[in-house]
């Protein structure tokens, strides 16, 4: 370390516990990315000669090759990624000690995060956008199959499976523009911002904002190195994802029990038990649904060391990076092995349709049939609810009843309401705009066009 202010080297149980290479030197080439961009503009502006400044950007690219082929080893004494890279650099080439003029490590580490999550972002937003390609796909392929739909986990209405895979479309896309915002907000440069306050010399912001591809430099210095905003935007987006995906997770190991068998799971995708042979189990999913505390606890981690900080940068800031690593492979895993399962998830059609029998999810079909012809609608529920206490009581379903004894217990009845008493019927003429209408679920499908 190049202190000057110290007459005691550092202790070795505090090198440590401060030091941070177990959390950035994953940013190593993103870091080497920002110095040339920094040394360009030195070399431009005549804070460096244009040969030292050429000099310096060969032995940063030459420190990128031994990072790459894995000969350069980062050393604890060194603290992070940062003064790593540029002892190695200033052996390499002298020149190199000149390479942080106009730059702190707090603006060197801002720009370094901004740009390592970015290239993570984009490959993320690449990997959500295949998942939302299942969701359709599946939807197209079981428009016309029905299941039940459910609230408070009891059976509530027929609903097409196909209108339950764009549920979690729509759910995930979302996602997909919380994400883009997130992408959004970190798209300004604080290299420049200095330590705190900016820099005396005459340095050119727009310049290394243009090369790194940033929208523009940050607006204020204090604030760049300061606030850790995007990352607080990333984590957001990660939590209600991995919520989506919990939920998600959910339904589809509730479905594939025995007791539903709604769905069947690909073999490949499951485990089996060490003591009963039988057993197929969900694990996937399981732990996909285990992993949403992780991801949330990881956003409130951030945001607990964020709320009692004062203006500008504090060491504690060093710890903003691990549950954000942390979160980022999780996510990425998530996403990847999700896709890859759901789609090979088959549908068990004959047996969800099935759950509909002996059931009174089309009560609601028969209130509205009543208001159709006239009966006002709290008027019809009545009638109904009470006709399916009478059903419970005698034992009997919908499908038993005869005519008569439909008009006994509801006059207004007649032979055209039951033949549209079916749950195809009753899915079928949901044909409303969002609804789960056959006609409607293929329209979203269409208009989707991935």
């Amino acid at each position: 370390m190049w202190h000057g202010r110290f007459k005691q080297g550092m202790a070795e149980m505090v090198k440590d516990f401060t030091q941070s290479l177990d959390i950035d030197w994953r940013m190593a080439e993103c870091d080497i990315q920002g110095s040339i961009a920094h040394v360009r503009m030195l070399g431009k502006t005549g804070l460096l000669k244009v040969d030292e400044a050429e000099k310096i950007e060969l032995g940063l690219q030459k420190v990128l090759r031994e990072i790459q082929n894995g000969t350069f080893k980062p050393s604890r004494d060194l603290e992070d990624v940062h003064m790593n890279i540029e002892a190695r650099l200033t052996e390499i080439e002298p020149l190199g000690a000149k390479l942080h003029t106009a730059r702190s490590r707090n603006d060197q580490v801002a720009t370094t995060t901004r740009l390592y999550l970015r290239e993570r972002l984009k490959i993320l937003s690449d990997d959500l956008r295949e998942l939302l390609k299942v969701f359709v796909n599946n939807a197209e392929h079981h428009v016309n199959v029905i299941i039940p739909g459910y609230t408070h986990m009891q059976q509530a209405q027929p609903i097409s499976m196909g209108h339950y895979w764009l549920a979690w479309y729509e759910a995930f896309k979302r996602d997909s523009s919380r994400l883009d915002f997130a992408l959004d907000s970190l798209n300004e440069c604080p290299l420049g911002a200095g330590a705190l306050a900016g820099s005396t010399l005459p340095i050119d912001r727009e310049m290394t904002s243009e090369i790194l591809g940033f929208s523009s430099p940050t607006r204020n210095s204090l604030d760049s190195v300061a606030q850790r905003d995007y990352m607080t935007d990333y984590h957001y987006f990660a939590s209600m994802l991995m919520i989506h995906v919990s939920r998600l997770c959910n339904d589809l190991i509730n479905w594939n029990t025995q007791e539903f068998a709604f769905i069947v799971l690909p073999d490949e995708f499951c485990t089996g038990s060490s003591m009963m042979p039988q057993k197929k189990n969900p694990d996937v999913l399981e732990l996909a649904r285990g992993k949403t505390g992780q991801v949330i606890g990881n956003f409130i981690d951030l945001l607990f060391t964020l709320k009692g900080l004062p203006m500008t940068y504090n060491r504690d800031l060093q710890e903003d990076k691990r549950g954000l690593w942390a979160s980022l492979d999780t996510v990425e895993s998530v996403v990847r092995i999700l896709t890859a399962l759901l789609a090979k998830v088959d549908v068990n059609e004959k047996v969800a349709l099935s759950g509909l029998e002996n059931g009174y999810s089309l009560a609601t079909d028969v209130a509205e049939y009543l208001v159709s012809k006239g009966v006002p609608f709290r008027d019809a529920h009545m009638k109904v609810g009470k006709l399916v206490g009478w059903c419970i009581e005698n034992n009997l379903s919908f499908e038993d009843l005869t005519l008569t004894q439909w008009q006994e217990h509801i006059p207004e009845v007649d032979e055209a309401m039951l033949k549209i008493l079916s749950p195809r019927e009753s899915v079928r003429r949901r044909n409303v705009f969002g609804g789960t209408g056959f006609d409607q679920v293929m329209e979203r499908i269409q208009e989707v066009n991935l």
